[in-house]
This record gives C-alpha cells, structure tokens and sequence, in this order.
C-alpha cells in the first residue's frame, strides 16, 4: 500500500476548498435548525450525559417522538463549536470542510489499495468535487456522514493490516476495528456496515477466493472428501470475532432505542405505508433513482419526501424498466467480481461493496426510513462510485485510440461537477434560497411549498407567506400540517375567522377518537398541535374558554404523554380562575418532563396566584437550576423577592436583575426594577440612573417617569421633577398621581396657584369622586381667599370621604375662619386693624393646611407597577400570553392602617386610592 505524498495531499485540500469556500458564508438551514439553533445539548449549562440518553435533536431517546437518531459523538462536536463561537454558523461549516478533506485524504489511502496511484488520485477528485455531497458538506447536520465516514475508512484500514505473515493473525489491528466501528457507529449508524466490507475483504481479498472456489470447497466438505482448510479456518476466526462485536453493537444499539422503531407518517415515506406490490416496486425503483443522482446530479433537492417520487403501483408502470435494467447491470457486475479471480475483479468488488452495504439502512430492507430519497446519505456509497469510475477510466486511458478522449472526459467531468457543487454551495445560504432551488426541481411536494411559506414567514413577510401555504394544501389536499401553516399565517393577519376554518379542515383530517384506542404510533405529535393551536385561537374569546379547555382535554385524551397539551391547558386554567386545575396539569406535565425550566417557571406563576410566594420562589430557583439564563425566571423571582419587603433577599434580587438585563439589555422593565431596589434601598443617585436609564430605552415608560418626578420630589429636588412631570403628562395626559404630584408642586415650590388650580381640575374632570384631587382644589381656593367655595368644596369633599379626619378638620378651620370674619366685619374698628390681624389669621389657618399636605408628602412612594410583569411568552407554536398577578396586599394595608393616624405625604394617599 502506497503512502499518500505531499502533493497529493495538496492538490486534494486546494481542489476542496475551492469547491466549498462559498460555503463558509451560509446558514444554518433545514435540518440545522433542529439540530443546532433549538437543541440545548450544545449549552455548556447542559449535562454531557445527555449527549448519551437524547437522540441527534436533543429529544430524550425514551420518547416516542425521538427519531431514534443516535449519533452523541457527533452533536459532541456540534457542542465544542458552541463552546467557541456559539451559534456563528462560519465555524460549523469551516469544521465540516475539514472533515470533508480528511474523508477525502483518507479515501486516497484506501484507494492505493486497489487502484495505481494516479487512478487513484482521480477516485479521491472526483470524490471530492461530486455535487452529491453539497447536502453532507455544506449543510452542517451532514457532518454525522463526515465523521462517521473518518472512522469507517480508519476501521477498513486498520483491518486490512490483521494478516501477518504465513496467514498468520494480528490481533491488534483486529480490536482497533472493532473500537472504530463503535466510534463510526455513534457518529451515525451505517457505521457498522464497514464490518461487512471487512468480511467481503478478508474472503474474496485477502483470501483471494473466488465463488467458485468456495462452493467447490463446501461440496467437497459436505461430501466428506476433504476437510476445512486452516487458512480458511483462521478466516473463519477472524469473521466470527467481527460478527460477534457487530452483533454486539446491535445489541446495545437496540437497548438504547428501547426496542421501538422511531415513527414516521405517510408523509415522509409514502411507500412505507402503502399495500403490496406498490410498496415493493416503489422501493426497487428507489435504487435506479439513488443511482442516476451518481451519474447524473445536475438536479439536486434538499427534500424527496412526500409525493416527489410517485408510487409504482402497477408491473405495466414504465418506471420499472429501469428497476430491471438496474438490477441486470448490478447483478453482472457482482457475478463478475466474484466469479473470476485477478485484480479487476477485486477491484470492482470492493467497489459495489461500498456502494451496496452502506446502502442498506437507508434502502428500507429492513425497516423504514423518514424520506424516501436523501442525497446526503450516498456520502459514503458515492466512494465505491468512484472507485469504479476511476477503474473504468484506467481501463479507457491504457488504449492508445481512447487517451486522449479519455483525459479529455475526465478533465470534463471533474470541472462541471466542480462548477455544479460551487453553484450548489449557494443554495444553501439561506432556507429561502434552498427550498426555491428544491421548487425547481420539484414542485409536487408540499413540504417545500411549505417550508418556503415558512422561510418567509420568518421574514415576517406573511402575504407571501401565505400563498406558498395554500399552495401546499392544493398540492396535498390532506396535508395537516399545511392547513395548520394557513391557519397560522391568517391568525398573524389578524383573520382569526380564517385562520379558524382552516384549523377546523386541518382537525377533521385528523384521525377519529376512540374511547380505550391508543394512537401514539399512529398520529406525528406535530399533527397534535392542531388542537393546540385552535384552542388558542378561541380562548382569545371569553365566552369560549370551555370550548377550548375541551379541545386541550381532546389531544390529551389522544396522546397522554403529550406534554404541550398540559402546559397550555394550565394556562388556560389560570385564565379561567382554576388555580387548583392549573396546578394539577403542570404537575402531570412535570411527571413528563422534570428537566423542563418552563414547566416549573409556569408551576410559579400557579403558586403565586394561590398566595403562596414561598413555594412560588422555590419553583422559580428551580427552573434557574435548569436554566441559569431563564430570563422570565430571573425578573419574575426578582419581582417576588423585592416585593416581599425582607431586605435579607434584596441583593439576591438586584443580583438576578442585573443578571436579567446582561441577557436582555434593551428591556428598560430590568433597570426600573433595579431603580426601585435602589429607591427601597434609600440609594437615590442609583435609583435616579437606573430611572433613568429605563427611560432612555423606553421614553414613554410611564412607571419610570413617575417614579423618577417622585424621587426628585422626595429628596427636595421638586423643580427637577415639573419637566419628568411634563414628559409624562405629554403621554399620559390622564396620569391622575401625575397631575397631583405636578399641581403639588407647582403651588408648594412655585407658588403658582393658576397651574396647580388647572391640574386638579383636570383630575376632577377625569373622575369627579377623586377626594384627593377635590381636596388639594378646595386648598386653592383657600389659597384664593374664597372662602365660601373653599367650604362648599371641602363639604363636597366630606360627604366622598366621610371617615377622613383631616378633611373635617380643614373644614373646621375654613369654618372658624369664615365666622372671624363676619365677626370682624360687623364692628366699627379701624379697617386697615381688622384686615391685618384678618390677613394674618387667614395665612396661619392656611399655613395649617399647607403643613398638613406638606405632612403627607415626606417619605418616599412607589407607583404600585413597580414593573411590567413579563411571563412566559406563547406563539402559535403552543405558546401564549400569561399574565403575573398583582403586586401583594401586604404592603398596601400596611399604609392603610397608618394613613388617617399620621396623615402621611401624598403618594401615600394615591396607592390607597387604587392609583396605578
């Protein structure tokens, strides 16, 4: 075996990268999505372990809408380029490159095995230009074909070297095979067909026995004319030991699956469902297909599922003459390379061992497969194509007549396939971009149409959106998940009759309910979500909220592990005041899913609606020990911590705050909590920067204005509370608190009654029962010297607020006030005497007044939304809006109970008064 020289090497890592350097400027599309943006075994936060007990997409192996997919290794590798670049796509597809020039240099090797050298480096380029591979390459999940392919090309090497002299065996390149075929295996599972090559080596190779030659030994056995010879003895050996470790493999392979075969619906292999002979001939006529994709790949599509390929139902179907040409050329091929002796043979028998066994998991021999073709799975069959057409051209080129016509085909091939895969590098830049190309190609699959509409709707783009989605319905009519698309995309149109009739279409192709009838294997878990989202949709209307409770109740009775169906029913539950209910759907949720962060966010919120903040706090560290970075989490335990009035929590609080807003710097609600800790705190120069800051992001903030213009006034800096004031009113003109603190400054600091005069009429306006508004009104026009108005008023004011002491006491005095008066204008002193002393009384009975107001303004108050409460969000994807209960009571009827005693400032008086 030839080593591989530096040139070599070279001109293979050039060509490679001249092919795919377009790809490090695409996405993460299709499949990548899945596999990389939403699954939570690349986060550092996650346990390895979970690499070995979830499938390629994260989904824990035990549920029943795993894929069964089991490949660790690989998404071990997907989790080193988060830990570097996260989620910056360049990385990915720069690692897969190199994967691919690996794959490629060791195939060069493997080539030198039964090729010359320059036949040879011709299998190794045309492998690496092949078109076929852009889905393996470029797109970053294909990396499970690329390291699966490393180890099984290492593992046919290393057993290639288990011969040793006279025939004798070598142990140790043996258990090295054995170890990569595991390795190959937990990259992605057709790893384990390099043991059947190894078999087909060892015999027909390495042995050099041909057909016939062992038919003619096992009669003379069978006759008793000859015993096993021991060379065939020790290959017998050999084959036992790689048999026994591949059975091995498939044992355990099958104990993480948990014996169940992964589900599939008709839709993503149509033959698989279908009855007998259009299941049989439909996937005969799949192997020509898989075939003419190698020899011909000028149309390429990233999905062949669904009703791209239509079913051979019938013998008399044209189609089946190419399955029988197919099988006629497959089968003289092999009668060939095992008929005759000679390296030809050999060399054309290893190449349809490469074709055929890496093949069979996804030839549906066994069981079925989730597509009917997928081009990224003749990554490693592409290589035994290669090897026979470099054999072939070898063939070619060594008649002196067919040189030339030779080295000219060949430069042809590799620089159109060159050309196709640089081309085919840009389809896959974006999911838009790759599902139009996949349309050209092929425009009877509803998928694409689909997958279109949802590249666009991402884009928020949903008029288009929208005509690709009905679309899908017209190209299969039966489609659940299309008219689900529609009904989606109308109800972000703000067509919820539409979008309701389309939900009801997608719901009635929904298999019927059977009291005691299981339907786990029968209906996709996607298709579940159709009841979801219809009673999403009308729970939006108060009069429904049973109807929709009854559609939740409906997908649960169908699946009973179907965990969404119990998250949205308890937030439903909540929304209908069954805090109980609620809490028994996320507990049963919770049986389901323990590690799920959402489930005991969502659990918090139920016990914070059964006044319960304790067990509340508990749920909400939980789910920040599943997820340290729950960002609802994060803000609403801060929120219950800070309103608990135990200054022990504040700082864990202000700590989970700033944590909150290093996650989510554009949400002014993180700084204006962290200014009110401050303002609890009585740190004002912090709490004014946070204010601050809150309003910089969001300059209508109501809650930080108000509360900014109440700090100011609390710490003696009234004057730079009136343009706060300003800038509320301008958003919020009926801002009563604002009106009241504004009018109270301005006739206390600035002395101008006009102004405050104006405010509280405006209040009065707003809500003529508003008794504080009434009374600061009644103090303007004891401040005017109208004395009969300010009695009138602060009588009025009595009769809304019979209990207020104050208000009789201010009574009294305008009152007294009014008798000295008239007492005063009935004698005959001098009149420049009796207006003195009457100015002098007047101002000290109003000085009174304006104590007792003044009384009330001294500490600090809090608009009582302390913060916008955010919980979790839920789209359409089952998701919905879920609001947090208000602010505790405690701290309220706390003021209320002092309030009449000590009069206390006028903030004090608006929380009382069921202000914001």
């Amino acid at each position: 075996m030839a080593d591989i020289s530096l040139k070599e090497a070279a001109l293979i890592v050039g060509v490679v990268a001249a092919c795919y350097w377009n790809s490090l400027f695409c996405g993460f599309v299709f499949d990548d999505v899945s596999a990389i943006l939403d699954n939570k075994d690349l986060h550092p936060s996650t346990p390895l372990k979970n690499l070995f007990q979830n499938d390629f997409w994260g989904t824990p192996m035990s549920e029943e809408r795993s894929h069964k997919s089991y490949r660790p290794l690989t998404v071990l590798t997907f989790r080193l380029n988060y830990l570097f670049s996260e989620l910056n796509a360049v990385s990915y597809h720069f690692l897969n490159l190199v994967f691919h020039v690996v794959v490629c240099v060791v195939f060069l090797k493997v080539c030198k095995l039964f090729l010359d050298n320059r036949s040879s480096v011709v299998a190794s380029l045309l492998f690496a230009v092949h078109p076929i591979h852009t889905e393996a390459v470029t797109g970053v999940v294909g990396r499970a074909e690329l390291l699966s392919s490393i180890f099984f090309l290492a593992a046919f090497l290393s057993y290639t070297k288990s011969k040793g002299p006279d025939n004798t065996i070598v142990w140790t390149p043996i258990a090295v095979t054995v170890f990569l075929v595991a390795v190959a295996t937990l990259c992605k599972e057709q790893g384990i067909t390099v043991v059947g090559i190894c078999c087909v080596y060892e015999v027909f190779i390495a042995q050099g026995y041909t057909l016939p030659v062992l038919l003619d030994t096992a009669v003379q056995i069978l006759r008793g004319k000859g015993s096993i010879p021991f060379s065939m003895l020790q290959t017998l050996l050999k084959l036992i030991v790689l048999m026994f470790s591949t059975l091995l493999l498939v044992v355990v392979r099958v104990q993480v699956i948990q014996s169940q075969l992964p589900v599939f619906t008709r839709f993503d292999n149509p033959a698989a469902v279908s009855p007998s002979p259009a299941r049989q001939l439909t996937f005969n006529y799949l192997l020509p297909v898989n075939a003419w994709l190698l020899l011909n790949p000028s149309e390429l599509c990233c999905d062949w599922t669904m009703g791209t390929i239509p079913l051979v139902e019938s013998l008399l179907d044209v189609r089946n003459v190419a399955t029988l040409t197919f099988f006629c050329f497959l089968g003289s091929l092999i009668v060939f390379s095992l008929r005759y002796p000679g390296d030809s043979s050999k060399t054309v028998l290893m190449g349809l061992c490469l074709i055929v066994l890496p093949f069979i998991p996804a030839s549906n021999l066994f069981f079925p497969v989730g597509f009917v073709v997928a081009e990224r799975v003749l990554y490693v069959p592409s290589m035994g194509f290669c090897i026979l057409v470099a054999h072939g051209w070898k063939k070619l080129s060594n008649k002196s007549v067919l040189r030339k016509i030779s080295w000219v085909c060949l430069a042809v091939v590799l620089f159109t396939h060159a050309l196709k895969t640089l081309h085919r590098n840009w389809d896959w830049e974006s999911e838009y971009t790759l599902f139009m190309s996949a349309l050209k190609v092929n425009k009877n699959n509803a998928k694409l149409w689909n997958n279109v509409g949802h590249a666009l709707e991402n884009e928020k783009n949903f008029e288009r959106a929208l005509q690709f989605f009905i679309q899908a319905t017209q190209v299969q009519p039966d489609d659940i998940g299309a008219h689900m698309n529609v009904g989606r995309t109308y109800k972000n149109l703000n067509k919820t009759k539409e979008a309701e009739e389309s939900y009801m279409i997608a719901k009635s192709l929904m298999p019927q309910i059977i009291p005691g009838k299981k339907y786990a294997a029968r209906v996709a878990p996607n298709h579940l979500n159709v009841y979801i989202n219809l009673a999403n949709l009308i729970r939006a209307n108060e009069s429904r909220l049973e109807e929709a409770d009854q559609l939740y109740r409906q997908a649960i009775s169908m699946r009973p592990d179907f965990k969404q169906a119990y998250i949205s029913r308890g937030e439903l539950l909540l929304k209908m005041n069954k805090p109980l209910k609620a809490k028994e759907a996320y507990l049963r949720a919770l049986e389901l899913d323990r590690t799920n962060a959402d489930l005991w966010y969502n659990l918090a919120i139920v016990y914070i609606e059964l006044k319960d903040p304790t067990e509340a706090l508990k749920n909400f560290n939980r789910a920040l020990e599943l997820n340290p970075t729950h960002k609802l989490a994060l803000f609403n335990s801060a929120l219950l911590m800070q309103e608990s009035g135990d200054a022990r929590l504040r700082p864990e609080a202000k700590q989970r705050l700033l944590h909150y807003v290093k996650e989510e710097p554009q949400d002014a609600n993180g700084y204006f909590n962290l200014g009110m800790l401050a303002m609890d705190d009585k740190k004002d120069m912090e709490a004014e920067a946070w204010m601050k800051k809150a309003i910089r992001l969001q300059p209508n903030f109501r809650s930080a204005l108000f509360n900014l213009a109440l700090l100011y006034s609390q710490t003696a800096k009234e004057l730079m509370a009136l343009p706060v004031l300003e800038d509320l009113l301008r958003y919020y003109p009926d801002h009563t608190k604002g009106l009241i603190l504004k009018g109270d400054i301005l006739m206390n600091q600035k002395k101008d009654i006009v102004g405050a005069k104006m405010c509280f009429e405006k209040i009065l306006e707003l809500d003529p029962n508003n008794v504080q508004g009434k009374h600061n009104l009644c103090v303007v026009y004891f401040e005017e010297r109208d004395l009969i108005k300010a009695e009138k008023c602060l009588v009025e004011t009595l009769a809304l607020a019979p209990h207020e002491e104050y208000i009789q006491r201010h009574l009294n005095i305008v009152r007294s006030k009014i008798a000295s008066v008239s007492a005063t204008e009935q004698s005959s002193l001098p009149a420049d005497g009796t207006a003195t002393v009457a100015t002098e009384e007047k101002k000290n009975s109003f000085q009174n007044l304006k104590e007792v107001k003044n009384e009330r303004k001294s500490p600090a108050t809090v608009d009582n939304n302390k913060g916008h409460s955010k919980n979790k969000k839920r789209t359409e994807k089952n998701n919905m809006n879920k609001e947090t209960p208000k602010k505790s009571t405690k701290e309220i009827k706390d003021i209320e109970k002092k309030r009449v005693a000590a009069l206390k400032r006028l903030e004090e008086i608006e929380r009382i008064l069921n202000g914001e």
